[in-house]
């Protein structure tokens, strides 16, 4: 059996995927829940096998979530289930921890495939993804400038994007301000802006705040 948690803000997708995954004799949907910060409490008190969980979750990201989660608990596999772009998100999921991305796109088949997967132990990716990622082009295009930054540089751009200040950033990341603007800095370097607004439109024009 496979116990399975999602966490995702809205309503319709937890009951979707909860009655679609419960329909299948060796999946058991051992909770659902609507933000990060409960996701800990539940898993210390729950046997857990695999996490289906949004990237944007009210009070506590899902990146910032998911590296956390992975220290307390590495052998709980999270798929990351999602709106946001795969070609700039899938790659900084990877190396936070996560065992796979899919994109709220995908068929009821597709979401049942990738949790056998990640349940198995391999990662779970679009087949575009994959090939992209096995057979990298040298151009240098949207998706490769994206996979340039780091996951904390990917977490600070998000917040940045969606208006919060550097304290905030710091608070929520567990860093200090210095550091938040060291990444900043950064952003600014590899994404080649020279000020917050162009690097706040560059995100969007890349759909990063979609």
């Amino acid at each position: 059996m496979v116990n399975i948690l999602i966490v995702d803000s809205h309503p319709i997708v937890r009951t979707g995927l909860d009655l679609f995954l419960n329909s299948k004799p060796d999946f058991n949907v051992v909770g659902t829940l609507n933000s990060g910060i409960e996701i800990f409490e539940f898993v210390r008190r729950n046997d857990v096998d695999v996490i289906i969980s949004e990237i944007d979750l009210p009070e506590l990201n899902g990146i910032t979530a998911l590296r956390a989660i992975k220290k307390e608990n590495k052998d709980v596999r999270v798929l990351i289930f999602s709106h946001q772009p795969e070609e700039i998100y899938a790659v900084s999921t990877i190396k936070a921890g996560a065992s796979g991305y899919l994109s709220k796109s995908a068929s009821v088949e597709e979401i049942e495939i990738a949790v056998r997967k990640v349940n198995a132990g391999e990662v779970s990716l679009s087949e575009k993804m994959d090939k992209h990622l096995r057979y990298e082009d040298t151009r240098k295009s949207r998706s490769r400038l994206f996979k340039k930054l780091s996951t904390r540089e990917v977490e600070v751009l998000k917040l940045l994007s969606i208006g919060r200040k550097n304290k905030e950033i710091a608070q929520e990341l567990d860093i200090n301000e210095k550091t938040v603007s060291t990444y900043k800095a950064r952003l600014f370097k590899k994404l080649n802006v020279t000020n917050i607004v162009d690097l706040i439109h560059q995100a969007k024009h890349h759909n990063l705040t979609s």
